[in-house]
Protein backbone atom coordinates (compact mmCIF):
# COMPACT_ATOMS: atom_id res chain seq x y z
CA UNK A 1 0.00 0.00 0.00
CA UNK A 2 1.07 3.58 -0.47
CA UNK A 3 3.29 4.60 2.42
CA UNK A 4 1.57 7.99 2.47
CA UNK A 5 -1.81 6.31 3.05
CA UNK A 6 -0.57 3.96 5.80
CA UNK A 7 1.01 6.55 8.09
CA UNK A 8 -1.21 7.03 11.10
CA UNK A 9 1.31 7.84 13.82
CA UNK A 10 4.18 10.22 14.36
CA UNK A 11 6.57 7.28 14.84
CA UNK A 12 5.68 5.72 11.52
CA UNK A 13 5.73 9.10 9.74
CA UNK A 14 9.26 9.65 11.04
CA UNK A 15 10.32 6.16 9.95
CA UNK A 16 8.93 6.62 6.41
CA UNK A 17 10.58 10.03 6.10
CA UNK A 18 13.85 8.53 7.32
CA UNK A 19 13.61 5.75 4.71
CA UNK A 20 13.33 8.43 2.02
CA UNK A 21 16.32 10.31 3.44
CA UNK A 22 18.39 7.11 3.61
CA UNK A 23 17.59 6.25 0.00
CA UNK A 24 18.46 9.74 -1.20
CA UNK A 25 21.78 9.53 0.67
CA UNK A 26 22.72 6.68 -1.71
CA UNK A 27 20.90 8.05 -4.79
CA UNK A 28 20.88 11.86 -4.43
CA UNK A 29 19.22 12.46 -7.81
CA UNK A 30 16.19 10.33 -6.92
CA UNK A 31 12.88 12.05 -6.17
CA UNK A 32 10.70 10.36 -3.53
CA UNK A 33 7.03 9.48 -4.05
CA UNK A 34 5.12 8.24 -1.00
CA UNK A 35 2.07 7.30 -3.08
CA UNK A 36 3.29 5.21 -6.03
CA UNK A 37 -0.02 3.38 -6.55
CA UNK A 38 -3.18 4.80 -8.14
CA UNK A 39 -6.24 5.04 -5.93
CA UNK A 40 -8.75 3.05 -7.96
CA UNK A 41 -10.87 -0.06 -7.27
CA UNK A 42 -8.58 -2.41 -9.18
CA UNK A 43 -5.47 -1.28 -7.30
CA UNK A 44 -7.29 -1.32 -3.95
CA UNK A 45 -8.27 -4.96 -4.57
CA UNK A 46 -4.60 -5.93 -4.39
CA UNK A 47 -3.63 -3.65 -1.49
CA UNK A 48 -1.51 -5.27 1.20
CA UNK A 49 -1.96 -3.73 4.65
CA UNK A 50 1.34 -5.26 5.78
CA UNK A 51 3.34 -3.34 3.18
CA UNK A 52 4.60 0.23 3.00
CA UNK A 53 5.41 1.12 -0.61
CA UNK A 54 7.31 4.14 -1.82
CA UNK A 55 9.06 4.89 -5.07
CA UNK A 56 12.01 6.94 -6.19
CA UNK A 57 12.25 8.40 -9.66
CA UNK A 58 15.51 9.26 -11.37
CA UNK A 59 15.68 12.29 -13.69
CA UNK A 60 16.15 9.95 -16.65
CA UNK A 61 17.41 6.52 -17.65
CA UNK A 62 20.28 5.30 -15.48
CA UNK A 63 22.65 2.86 -17.19
CA UNK A 64 24.29 2.08 -13.82
CA UNK A 65 20.95 1.21 -12.23
CA UNK A 66 19.44 -0.21 -15.43
CA UNK A 67 16.17 1.52 -14.56
CA UNK A 68 14.36 4.81 -14.34
CA UNK A 69 12.55 4.24 -11.04
CA UNK A 70 12.91 2.19 -7.88
CA UNK A 71 9.92 0.72 -6.05
CA UNK A 72 10.75 0.05 -2.39
CA UNK A 73 8.35 -2.25 -0.54
CA UNK A 74 8.77 -2.63 3.20
CA UNK A 75 7.20 -5.85 4.49
CA UNK A 76 5.87 -5.45 8.02
CA UNK A 77 4.98 -8.00 10.66
CA UNK A 78 1.44 -6.58 10.91
CA UNK A 79 -0.56 -3.66 9.54
CA UNK A 80 0.58 -0.40 11.16
CA UNK A 81 -1.30 0.61 14.32
CA UNK A 82 -1.41 4.17 15.65
CA UNK A 83 1.41 4.90 18.06
CA UNK A 84 3.42 1.79 17.21
CA UNK A 85 6.25 1.40 14.73
CA UNK A 86 5.82 -2.15 13.36
CA UNK A 87 8.59 -4.70 13.04
CA UNK A 88 10.21 -4.83 9.62
CA UNK A 89 10.36 -8.33 8.14
CA UNK A 90 12.08 -7.49 4.86
CA UNK A 91 12.46 -5.25 1.83
CA UNK A 92 11.96 -5.73 -1.85
CA UNK A 93 13.48 -3.17 -4.19
CA UNK A 94 12.49 -3.27 -7.85
CA UNK A 95 14.17 -1.48 -10.74
CA UNK A 96 11.51 -0.30 -13.19
CA UNK A 97 11.16 1.31 -16.59
CA UNK A 98 7.97 2.60 -18.14
CA UNK A 99 7.17 -0.79 -19.61
CA UNK A 100 8.50 -3.43 -17.20
CA UNK A 101 10.39 -4.53 -14.14
CA UNK A 102 14.08 -4.94 -15.01
CA UNK A 103 15.32 -6.50 -11.77
CA UNK A 104 14.43 -7.05 -8.13
CA UNK A 105 16.47 -7.33 -4.96
CA UNK A 106 14.92 -8.93 -1.87
CA UNK A 107 16.37 -9.20 1.61
CA UNK A 108 16.12 -12.98 1.51
CA UNK A 109 18.90 -15.39 0.71
CA UNK A 110 22.02 -13.69 -0.60
CA UNK A 111 20.48 -10.22 -1.19
CA UNK A 112 21.46 -10.27 -4.88
CA UNK A 113 19.34 -8.82 -7.67
CA UNK A 114 17.53 -11.10 -10.08
CA UNK A 115 16.04 -10.17 -13.42
CA UNK A 116 16.78 -9.50 -17.05
CA UNK A 117 18.96 -6.40 -16.58
CA UNK A 118 20.61 -6.25 -13.13
CA UNK A 119 22.25 -3.04 -11.94
CA UNK A 120 26.02 -2.58 -11.79
CA UNK A 121 27.86 -3.93 -8.72
CA UNK A 122 28.32 -0.45 -7.16
CA UNK A 123 24.54 0.09 -7.31
CA UNK A 124 23.93 -3.35 -5.79
CA UNK A 125 26.27 -2.45 -2.91
CA UNK A 126 24.42 0.84 -2.37
CA UNK A 127 21.06 -0.95 -2.34
CA UNK A 128 22.34 -3.53 0.15
CA UNK A 129 23.72 -0.78 2.40
CA UNK A 130 20.37 1.04 2.18
CA UNK A 131 18.53 -2.16 3.17
CA UNK A 132 20.79 -2.67 6.21
CA UNK A 133 20.18 0.94 7.27
CA UNK A 134 16.41 0.51 6.97
CA UNK A 135 16.52 -2.59 9.18
CA UNK A 136 18.54 -0.61 11.74
CA UNK A 137 16.01 2.22 11.53
CA UNK A 138 13.03 -0.02 12.30
CA UNK A 139 14.80 -2.18 14.87
CA UNK A 140 17.79 -0.44 16.44
CA UNK A 141 18.52 -3.48 18.65
CA UNK A 142 18.43 -5.91 15.72
CA UNK A 143 21.35 -8.31 15.70
CA UNK A 144 23.35 -8.91 12.54
CA UNK A 145 22.12 -12.51 12.42
CA UNK A 146 19.45 -11.85 9.78
CA UNK A 147 21.82 -10.12 7.34
CA UNK A 148 24.04 -12.51 5.41
CA UNK A 149 26.13 -9.53 4.29
CA UNK A 150 26.98 -8.29 7.78
CA UNK A 151 30.59 -8.89 8.61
Amino acid sequence: MNAGDQVRSLELAQAVASVAVLFRAHFPDARANLTPWRDDPQTRAFAERESLDLSFHLPGWSPRSQCRSFLVQLRLEAAPDPGVCPRLLGLTIRGLTYDAERWRLATLGDWQPTGSHPPQPAVVEALQAFAREVFALFEPDRSAGGDPLAA
